[in-house]
């Protein structure tokens, strides 16, 4: 049985190519699954510094299987959380890689696709890409990202898109702050290359430290936001990379 899910390392960064594209790269079990399996051996492998996720075909990611998707309603409600568990846990597992993961997108990211770029770290996006949440269109509810959207857009904006369903357009996208950057699509692969590059070459601690504090940062008061960011501070200050990195600019 051929992978839903092709990958790649070259010079640090391990490039996972959503390879479905007769069916517009929609998130079946197995893909799910198969992304699972690819962040855990990003996790342990030393020679990944950067994620990068693409789509094969004409779009990124049109969202969930609908053929397995209508099937699931002759599950159990059970069964059917936890199916609906293994994407959201792939979301946190995302967040909680200490590597950067970037999204590279062109055509359409909608629904569980939308959810994956919302999930990432950076998102790249062609000019002529469209990102949203029609889910609510389909007698559905986007249910999986709203604790995501919600941290990044604040409520009145994220309840827009959730309840309308409207799709956007990448500068759309960039304006509400769903995505990093927005790039003519005959620069794409340049630009989404030359970030997840600049990404590997920086110190792989560093990147882990401030990943790590960033998202904490979403659960804690202001005051102990600081306190957490002067113990990364200090942790920072121990690491091999940071007495190299110093020592260098010193000596220039």
């Amino acid at each position: 049985m051929t992978s839903p899910l092709r990958s790649e390392l070259a010079a640090g960064v391990l490039t996972l190519t959503l390879d479905r594209p007769e069916k517009r790269n929609a998130l079946s079990g197995a893909l799910i699954e198969a992304l699972h399996q690819a962040l855990g051996r990003a996790d342990l492998d030393a020679d990944v510094r950067v994620v990068m996720l693409r789509g094969e075909g004409k779009d990124f990611c049109a969202g969930a299987d609908l053929e397995e998707l209508l099937a699931s309603a002759a599950l159990s409600l059970g069964e059917n959380e936890s199916s609906a568990l293994r994407l959201g846990t792939l979301f946190t597992r995302m967040r909680a890689l200490p590597k950067p993961v970037i999204a590279m997108v062109h055509g359409r990211a909608l629904a569980g696709g939308a959810g994956l770029v919302t999930a990432c770290d950076l998102a790249v996006l062609a000019s002529s890409a469209q990102l949203g949440y029609p889910e609510i269109q389909r007698g559905f509810a986007p249910a999986m990202v709203m604790a995501l959207l919600r941290r990044l857009t604040g409520e009145k904006a994220a309840l827009d898109l959730v309840l309308t369903g409207r799709v956007l357009t990448a500068e759309e996208a960039r304006a509400t702050g769903l995505v990093s950057r927005v790039v003519p699509d005959a620069e794409l692969e340049r630009e989404a290359a030359s970030v997840a590059r600049r990404l590997a070459e920086s110190s792989g601690t560093a990147l882990a430290l401030t990943k790590q504090l960033f998202y904490q940062l979403d659960m804690l008061s202001l005051d102990q936001g600081i306190a957490l960011g002067a113990r990364v501070n200090a942790l920072a200050r121990e690491t091999p990379d940071f007495h190299s990195a110093i020592a260098g600019f010193l000596r220039r």
